[in-house]
């Protein structure tokens, strides 16, 4: 697939996830033998330690990051914002299950123009969603404004790791088998096609930090898993 870039890349994105949204949870946890679990209750841990109130989750897609969040006694209310409709459908019936009430608040939006004033939450997060950003810098820039000084954004994503013979491991994995899993148990192909696709022309955790340095955050603490594929990376805005 050619590279999409701006408004383009935004709306194939936005469609490849409301099509895979209902079979996106089963995908995931068999991509990752069920690890995505345990990586996203340590970043949740992390985003939620020593603040307390509302925090925002960007690219909450089914909600799973927005209710490990939820898990902790600080924690006021998360507002899962996303640009795929049908997943955040998937996210509000698991909601409701769970007994949330109206402390899980979805909301339709873009990661790169986020409608919510400065300063507005005590911590943000973004769970394997930086990597379909269309404007990185640009999207950064704004999750650290609406988050209030002395907060902190936590991102979670997948990332090329810096170990050669890791990288090319983890690139085959990636390349070969997701597909297929999206083939059989999504009947879609062509949206696993394009996962490990993205993840190629990503960065590594090293230059993730750096585009997070830049957008204003400092303490900046980063945590890698499953043989440096994943990074956990979370800062503090001054």
């Amino acid at each position: 697939m050619a590279q999409l870039k701006g408004n383009d890349r935004s709306a194939f994105v936005a469609s490849m996830f409301g099509r895979i949204s209902r079979r996106y949870d089963l995908l995931n946890t068999l991509m990752t033998v069920g690890m995505h679990y345990m990586w996203r209750r340590k970043a949740a841990q992390l985003a939620a330690t020593h603040v307390s109130g509302d925090i925002l989750d960007v690219a909450s897609g089914t909600g799973d990051f927005a209710f490990d969040l939820l898990k902790h006694s600080n924690v006021n209310i998360v507002v899962g914002l996303d640009f795929s409709s049908e997943m955040l459908d998937v996210a509000i019936r698991k909601s409701v299950k769970l007994g949330l009430g109206g402390r899980f608040i979805p909301v339709i939006g873009d990661a790169h123009i986020l409608p919510f004033p400065d300063e507005r939450f005590a911590s943000a997060t973004v769970g394997f969603g930086v990597r379909n950003f269309s404007d990185l810098p640009k999207a950064l820039a704004d999750i650290v404004r609406v988050t209030r000084r002395g907060g902190k954004v936590t991102v979670l994503e997948i990332v090329r790791p810096q170990d050669r013979l890791s990288s090319v491991l983890f690139l085959r994995y990636f390349r070969w088998v997701t597909p297929k899993l999206g083939k059989i148990f999504a009947g879609d192909y062509e949206a696993y096609k394009y996962l490990p696709e993205s993840v190629q022309h990503f960065m590594s955790a090293k230059q993730l930090t750096k585009l997070l340095k830049e957008a204003g955050l400092r303490n900046i603490n980063v945590e890698t898993k499953g043989m440096g594929s994943i990074a956990i990376i979370s800062g503090e805005r001054p």
